[in-house]
């Protein structure tokens, strides 16, 4: 049997984008203004995100101690809120439409790793989430995933394939479980 050697992993074909001097300022300023509850105001955040990249829309709500991997591979729709402990790993392109709410502690997954080979590669997807999408408390959506509109995943699920429009998903994996009818 093979086992695993990480002294040959390899991320390619991945590339960060933007040079080492801007990836080292965002992973500074990410961690003094983003991961930290000490800048409560969104207005600061969404200009930080604007200014490295990120399509950001109106009216957007980031609370505090939320990661953001990478930034200007990131789009965020008209008044989507995005809770405490958010985790958005943005390796690769995050597309988060309008009036998205991503609660507490969700977490945006764009890399994995492919386990079958020795050198345990990175693997890159980018994911959608379309608008009107609930991510509720602790729940992960996996590289690739589409949560198409309106969809639920719901608190502490797992969503590794893509979310029907008005269904909610429930699991880990996570399951439809229902139709979502808005009044």
């Amino acid at each position: 049997m093979h086992k695993t050697d990480l002294s040959t992993y390899s991320n390619y074909p991945f590339h960060p984008g933007g040079n080492a001097f801007k990836r080292l300022v965002w992973f500074y300023l990410n961690a003094f203004f983003f991961k930290t509850s000490l800048i409560p105001s969104s207005r600061f955040k969404v200009s930080l995100l604007r200014l490295f990249g990120a399509k950001i829309g109106k009216n957007v709500t980031i609370k505090p101690c939320v990661n953001i991997k990478y930034p200007w591979f990131l789009t965020i729709g008209d008044k989507t809120w995005i809770g405490e402990n958010v985790w958005i790993d943005c390796l690769v392109g995050v597309n988060i439409g309008a009036n998205v709410c991503l609660s507490q502690g969700a977490i945006l997954l764009t890399g994995s790793h492919d386990y079958k080979k020795t050198s345990f590669n990175l693997i890159t997807k980018e994911l959608t989430l379309e608008d009107g999408v609930w991510i509720a408390a602790g729940a992960i959506v996996n590289p690739g995933v589409t949560a198409a509109s309106h969809s639920v995943l719901t608190s502490g699920s797992v969503a590794t394939q893509n979310l029907l429009p008005y269904a909610v998903y429930q699991g880990n994996p996570a399951i439809k479980t229902r139709e979502r009818n808005i009044i």
